[in-house]
């Protein structure tokens, strides 16, 4: 029962921080924060199937939770394995990519970091960022750069601790799911 509260802590986690991240402002892309939510919501009922398989001791319940859970451990683990063999190269390319491609986190990297443009500010560009109003800001690359690298490794070592919980969890649904019934008729065929 421990690894399926595991995964809930998980869910609520991922579901809390989205709150957070949009309550305090620090987040203002509905897409991002959408899709932090659903994952959130998609653990969480999985956690529950897995929960509900193993009080009843449901065969089919238990063996789709284990397979869920085997698939969620191969992505969690793929990514947090990127996350954590990035360079500095490679971080600062997706960083760029990254800013090119979505105008809401640009505004949002702006007002947080207060900076203006990705390596070059130009004064006659829009910025959300205080410093703006003085024209005498700092580019953004070299700021996101330097907190990229900490979160990146944060969120590989955290990734990494939860998906060898989840591996756990597969074996010991696998364990349980064949076990007999303590419930069941002794005398009954299985």
């Amino acid at each position: 029962l421990c690894v399926f509260s595991s995964l809930q802590l998980v869910s609520l986690l991922l579901i809390g921080i989205a709150a957070w991240g949009i309550g305090f402002g620090l987040i203002s892309s509905f897409r991002v924060v959408g899709v932090v939510i659903a994952v959130g919501v998609f653990l969480f009922f999985i956690a529950l199937v897995g929960l509900i398989g193993a009080v009843k001791h449901h065969q089919v319940l238990l063996f789709f939770y284990m397979i869920i859970l085997l698939l969620v451990f191969i992505v969690q683990f793929s990514v947090s394995c990127a996350c954590l063999a990035l360079n500095e190269e490679q971080q600062s390319q997706l960083l760029e990519v990254g800013w090119n491609n979505t105008n809401s986190a640009r505004t949002d990297i702006e007002r947080n970091l207060n900076c203006c443009g990705f390596r070059v500010f130009y004064p006659n560009e829009t910025c959300a960022s205080d410093c703006y109003r003085s024209r005498h800001c700092k580019p953004c690359a070299p700021i996101m750069e330097e907190y990229a690298g900490m979160v990146l490794r944060f969120v590989g070592g955290i990734g990494l601790f939860f998906s060898f919980t989840e591996i756990l969890g597969v074996w010991l649904t696998y364990r349980y799911r064949n076990q007999k019934d303590p419930r069941a008729n002794p005398s009954a065929f299985i």
